[in-house]
Order: C-alpha cells, then sequence, then structure tokens
C-alpha cells in the first residue's frame, strides 16, 4: 500500500511516504515555518520513491491534539487540497498516539522495562498552564488507550496517573514536550526509574503511517470535505487591549 503521512501539529514539520514496506521520510523542527516547508517535503518524497500524487492509495495527517491558532491547521489544509485534487480518501492520526507508538518502536535493546504492561504516558505542552495528555498501555501484541485524549492542567494528568490501575513508576515511559515544561509533571517524572522520557518528544509522520493502515482497515477513512483536526480545548483566552472591550 502507498500511503503519504504529514505533521504540522506542533513546532516539528515532518512528512512520510510508505510505498512496497519502505519509508521515505523527512522531519524539520522548524517553528513559523511549516507553510514553506510542507510542500517541498511532500514533493522530496515523492520523487526519492519516484511516485506521483495519483499513484497513491491514502493520504494521512496528524489531526491534532492541537490549537485552532496553531500550527495543526496547516496540515489539515493541506491534505484537504491533495485530496480534493486526487480523491484519495484521508486518515486523521492522532499526534498523541504517533508519538506512543515511536516509543514503543525504540524497542526492548533500549529500554530498561520489558513490553508487558508498560505505560507510556504523553503531555505535550499546549500552553495557558495546560497540556495535551493520554496514557496508552502497550502490550507484546499492541498499544490500547487507557486514558482518554484531553487537555487538562499538569496536576490533574498527574492525579489521573496516580489513580490509574496498574500503574506504578517502575513501568513508565514519557513523550512529550509537557514534561519539561510544567513542574508538576517534571516531579512525578523524577520518581520513575525509566530513562526513556527525553527521546520522543515531538510527532512525528513517520509513525503515522501504520496508523492510518489501520484506519485504512477499519474503514475509519474519510472523504477531504469531512477532514477535521482536533482541538481538544473550546475556546482561546486572551487579555483583551485597552479600549476593545
Amino acid at each position: 500500500m502507498k500511503i503519504l503521512a504529514i505533521d504540522t501539529a506542533t513546532e516539528a514539520c515532518s512528512v512520510a511516504l510508505l510505498h512496497d514496506d519502505i519509508i521515505t521520510s523527512r522531519f524539520e523542527v522548524c517553528p513559523q515555518q511549516h507553510s514553506q516547508r510542507l510542500l517541498p517535503m511532500v514533493d522530496d518524497v515523492l520523487k526519492d520513491a519516484d511516485l506521483t500524487l495519483s499513484e497513491l492509495d491514502l493520504l494521512a495527517f496528524g489531526r491534532g491534539p492541537g490549537s485552532f491558532t496553531g500550527y495543526v491547521r496547516i496540515a489539515t489544509g493541506m491534505i484537504q487540497g491533495l485530496s480534493l485534487g486526487t480523491g484519495l480518501k484521508v486518515a486523521g492520526v492522532s499526534t498523541l498516539e504517533a508519538m506512543a507508538h515511536e516509543v514503543a518502536s525504540l524497542g526492548d535493546a533500549e529500554s530498561s522495562i520489558g513490553v508487558t504492561n508498560k505505560y507510556i504516558a504523553v503531555a505535550s505542552d499546549a500552553r495557558m498552564d495546560e497540556v495535551y495528555f493520554a496514557v496508552f498501555k502497550q502490550s507484546e501484541s499492541d498499544i490500547t488507550l487507557v486514558v482518554a485524549e484531553q487537555v487538562c492542567p499538569p496536576h490533574d494528568a498527574v492525579e489521573q496517573l496516580n489513580e490509574l490501575a496498574g500503574l506504578n513508576k517502575q513501568n513508565v515511559i514519557a513523550a512529550g514536550t509537557g514534561w519539561s515544561a510544567y513542574d508538576a509533571l517534571g516531579q512525578w517524572l523524577q520518581q520513575c526509574t525509566t530513562q526513556e522520557q527525553a527521546q520522543v518528544t515531538l510527532p512525528n509522520a513517520r509513525f503515522m503511517l501504520e496508523l492510518a493502515q489501520h484506519a485504512h482497515e477499519n474503514g475509519t477513512v474519510t472523504e477531504a470535505t469531512s477532514v477535521e483536526p482536533v482541538y481538544l480545548r473550546d475556546k482561546v483566552t486572551w487579555k483583551k487591549l485597552p479600549g476593545r472591550e
């Protein structure tokens, strides 16, 4: 199956292409440059694989969670344009789940704990003293969501971790930027015995390809007109300027 995946939900911009079980990808941390870098990166991976858009089977994008005023809209708009131009279906992939799959891909050789009953806690800085948060459980066969995606204060994330049945601080691996951004999470993490938390901080389209393929197999792909990002936060607060009540 030939799948193109793109992601711009965070400071990172990434593109990945699956073709004949070979993955070609680009990944850059380029704040404020996603609009300029995304299309050239798409062109690069297609040229490397000697493919055109019309030869693809599926498109995928990092659907967030992310901010309405942030980067997530760039990939959404791009994937809609590509889908409308080609008629291809689209798979929206959770950026938090993609990060969990990247953590899982590190393998036991680099892990200080076994695969069975491993918990992957993903917390990405959502600004305004909140994080995008979810927890996944990894077994030998799959990864399952055990704490639903949400936007919440860091101390709420800590409370949910402490209350999660079966979780202890010896079998947790953390991913995302939230752990270094907020003291409540950082202090909780310091009590863990694992050291993998710093290795995966931003989502990568490379790890969205398998999830997109699963979406295709499960029939959960969509048309271009139905593509939507996930914000989680219903509103954005800001300080009004003087005279603008």
